[in-house]
């Protein structure tokens, strides 16, 4: 699995962005900061007509999250609680065995303002609830990937302005028996995963798998060539699960190469 914020791709971008994806051995994508313009449309379009599932709720007014997959969906519909930005998740329950639940997320950025510091905090309770609501199977099951747009506690450097809410979504994952992918591949390392304007690093994309599934982790890593082509400004994560997939109807799961770039 890989996921990537396309950073609300516009259509040149998008194509470029879709070359890259082709290529990659994948079998599903986890892509945040979608929107309601032409490069997202074109992005999900070409991935349907190559016979791809695509889980995505768009929101004209909001960037949200879409879930694109070679494995297919069993249900679009899992019992995931309506959260506060429904645009900004998509899920699916995957014809994996085990079974595998699947969650893209698009936590919102902020600023110092009140107004937007209350939309993320009301979205991150949102989903918390959403979480602690699902059966256990499901949780257990469970690969929960995006930009979530927070930090560790144990983040190096550890920046100044999170608020507790924020360090508490990644303490509340934990809780629930979610492991971080890459705390456990590679605990001693600080991978960044965005670069501000005043180049300080922030890892905000993160892959959590279920505690059925974290001894199933084979690889993970961030790819930084997204950020080196400009395809987007996020580096981008991948994860290999040892996992059983059911293949397509076609009898074969397709080729990213025959994903049609144009």
């Amino acid at each position: 699995m890989l996921t990537v914020n396309i950073g609300a791709a516009s259509r040149d971008r998008a194509e470029r962005m879709l070359g890259w994806l082709a290529s990659r051995p994948e079998h599903v994508f986890l892509l945040t900061e979608t929107s309601a313009g032409t490069g997202t449309t074109y992005l999900l379009d070409q991935f349907r007509q190559a016979g791809w599932a695509v889980i995505n709720t768009p929101d004209v007014g909001d960037r949200g999250a879409a879930l694109v997959s070679r494995i297919p969906v069993v249900d679009q519909a899992p019992p995931l609680r309506e959260v506060a930005i429904p645009g900004r998740v998509a899920a699916a329950l995957l014809d994996t065995q085990p079974a595998t639940y699947v969650v893209a997320l698009y936590v919102p950025s902020r600023d110092r303002s009140q107004a937007k510091t209350e939309r993320k905090q009301r979205f991150i309770g949102s989903v918390v609830d959403a979480l602690a609501e699902l059966p256990a199977d499901y949780r257990d099951h469970l690969v929960l990937g995006g930009d979530y747009n927070v930090i560790t506690r144990t983040h190096r450097p550890l920046h100044p302005g999170f608020l507790p809410f924020e360090f508490a979504f990644l303490d509340t994952l934990q809780e629930h028996g979610l492991a971080d992918a890459h705390a456990q591949c590679q605990p001693d390392s600080q991978p960044y995963s965005w670069i501000g304007r005043t180049g300080d690093g922030y890892r905000y994309d993160y892959l959590h798998v279920g505690k059925a599934l974290a001894d199933r982790i084979s690889s993970c890593a961030y790819l930084h060539e997204t950020r080196d082509q400009s395809l987007t400004d996020h580096a981008a994560q991948t994860l290999t699960l040892h996992i059983d997939a059911t293949i397509l109807d076609t009898g074969e799961i397709a080729e990213p190469r025959d994903i049609p770039l144009f």
